[in-house]
């Protein structure tokens, strides 16, 4: 059995066997227990983390999630929503980024491995913690979470091997048994049936309601109506009334949990929804940068509503049934600052790194939003840009004889070989804090109430043929934004506001393969054409193949 002692991810598209050309991009990351190919989730010694028995296999959800190397960036470099452009020397890495946004991605893609390998270190650690027979809620919630790592292999790569128990192998499995197994796994924590969720049974509580890092009762039900609302897609049976009732029981009775609002532009709503509003971490020096300047949220003293649920100090906003603790000192993996900014913004907050310039928005979906959509100035970076005390930053290396660093919406230069360093509006819904350190503090949700709004209107769309039946939940989640109503819908508008709320949180690919929407991106954006039905899985990793001798297949075209 070929074991890995050392499984080494170099973030910032350094990886084994492509060369680094920018050092500036380097970050490394290590998962240190041992890893077996062949068996994917082999025994690991100690599940690791700290705190009490579960920690450790909660910790392993920032393996990956909001950081490069991961699933964060084959759900996000594969959609509309971003790409990594060559600059030059830097971000070529071996063609794998531009690979990945042009839909030629092969079993041999670092990133492809990597997310595998990610899951499965989680799958392991959470299987040495139920051998070591934890109380009953701590059992429920292990097997929540374990199923939401195969949810994951599920979506991307479909048939893989479900090992339960350390120390040993399994033949692979379909994907319709997969999705059985993340089904069955979540109804059995919940004490329900499938038909018991349409009939509207209430689940058996489990976690707690009031830690968003733990996984309740809610937070099951939140995974299962996705689960169910991707059936279609995953196995050829919709499920689509499924999704809808597990979607509305989570709106409907987890009233612990509202939509974060702001009161100076949030308009009257039929949702469930509570005014918060934060700090602003990262605000720009007071004296010397005018207040609250349009579409710079840097310059705004306090932080509001849809912007204040995704600062560094959102911890405790109303919005998050389930949620990735990350922390720059004690838990770290939240690169986005790095990620997507300029060597120079560096000096916008006092970074104690340099960012590497590489995560850039696509010019079709940053136009998507109305110019009164509050989400627009929260979720992108754009514009010229200034140091702390709002003096004019410099770009020295400017592809043009203007050197003010200037990031634009339009993706100049194209993805290879020249993109220009400056084009893209930068990724910015995770806002950054002065003085941060190359890991972030922002908490990353996986389950939140805006999220099971759009389930539940989607279910009941496509439950009933018709598309204006999610109207209403549509327009609760854009009267948060400042948004005005719309009156009519249709599937693409639907995809087109679902993409405006979710943005960065690695669920685009998904919802491009749900609407048939799944396009491969060219060398100047956004693609036109739908990539073959084969690629909605990504294929298994080469590396996985070969040290399995022969328990693994590689999916179908690859």
């Amino acid at each position: 059995m070929k074991s890995l002692k050392t499984l080494s991810l170099i973030l910032g598209a350094c990886v084994s066997f492509y060369a680094c050309t920018d050092l500036d991009e380097v970050l490394v990351g290590e998962i240190t227990e041992a890893y077996s190919e062949k068996n994917p989730a082999a025994t690991s010694g100690a599940a690791g983390g700290s705190g009490d028995a579960l920690g450790g296999p909660y910790s392993k959800l920032r393996d990956g999630s909001a950081g490069h190397g991961g699933i964060f960036s084959l759900q996000t470099i594969s959609s509309d929503e971003a790409w990594i452009a060559t600059k030059g020397g830097d971000w070529y890495d071996g063609g794998i980024l531009i690979d990945l946004h042009k839909h030629d991605f092969l079993a041999n893609n670092a990133f492809i491995t990597g997310t595998w390998n990610q899951q499965y270190g989680a799958i392991n650690a959470i299987n040495e913690a139920l051998a070591a027979s934890p109380d009953v809620d701590g059992e429920k919630q292990l097997r929540v979470l374990r199923a939401f790592f195969y949810q994951r292999l599920l979506d991307i790569y479909g048939n893989v091997k479900l090992v339960v128990t350390p120390n040993t192998d399994v033949a692979q499995s379909s994907r319709a048994d997969v999705f059985s197994f993340v089904e069955s796994e979540l109804l059995s924590a919940l004490g329900v049936t499938r038909a018991g969720i349409i009939a509207g049974d209430a689940p058996t509580s489990f976690g707690s309601n009031q830690n968003a890092y733990r996984v309740s009762e809610f937070g099951a039900m939140g995974l299962l109506s996705k689960l169910y609302l991707n059936a279609e897609a995953y196995i050829g049976t919709a499920m689509y009334d499924a999704a809808y009732a597990a979607a509305d029981y989570v709106v409907e009775n987890g009233t612990m949990y509202s939509l974060a609002t702001a009161a100076s532009y949030s308009v009257a709503s039929a949702g469930r929804t509570s005014d918060f509003k934060v700090p602003n971490l990262g605000r720009l020096n007071p004296n010397s940068v005018p207040a609250r300047e349009e579409g710079n949220i840097y310059t705004y003293e306090e932080l509001e509503g849809y912007t204040a649920m995704f600062a560094a100090n959102n911890e405790s906003n109303p919005e998050f049934i389930w949620s990735i603790e990350y922390d720059d000192v004690t838990a770290g993996g939240m690169n986005f600052s790095m990620m997507t900014l300029h060597y120079g913004s560096q000096f916008t907050w006092n970074f104690t790194a340099q960012p590497w310039n590489g995560y850039a928005s696509l010019e079709e979906f940053y136009n998507s939003y109305d110019a009164s959509d509050k989400r627009k100035e929260s979720n992108f970076i754009e514009g010229e840009q200034t140091d702390f005390n709002g003096l004019n930053l410099n770009d020295y290396a400017a592809d043009d004889s203007d050197i003010l660093l200037n990031y634009t919406a339009v993706n100049t230069g194209g993805i290879y070989p020249n993109g220009t360093r400056e084009a893209g509006a930068r990724l910015g819904k995770f806002s950054m804090k002065q003085f941060g350190r190359d890991n972030m503090s922002n908490d990353y949700p996986i389950i939140r109430l805006g999220d099971m709004y759009l389930v539940r209107a989607e279910a009941n769309a496509r439950l009933n043929s018709n598309w204006s039946l999610a109207l209403d939940d549509v327009n609760i989640i854009r009267r948060r934004a400042g948004a005005a109503d719309l009156t009519t819908i249709d599937a693409d508008s639907f995809l087109a506001e679902r993409g405006r709320e979710m943005f960065q949180e690695s669920n685009r690919r998904t919802d491009q393969i749900r609407f048939n929407k799944w396009r491969a991106g060219t060398d100047s954006g956004t693609g036109s054409a739908n990539s073959p039905a084969f690629k909605n899985l990504m294929p298994i990793p080469l590396d996985a193949i070969n040290a399995s001798e022969g328990s693994l297949s590689q999916n179908t075209g690859y």
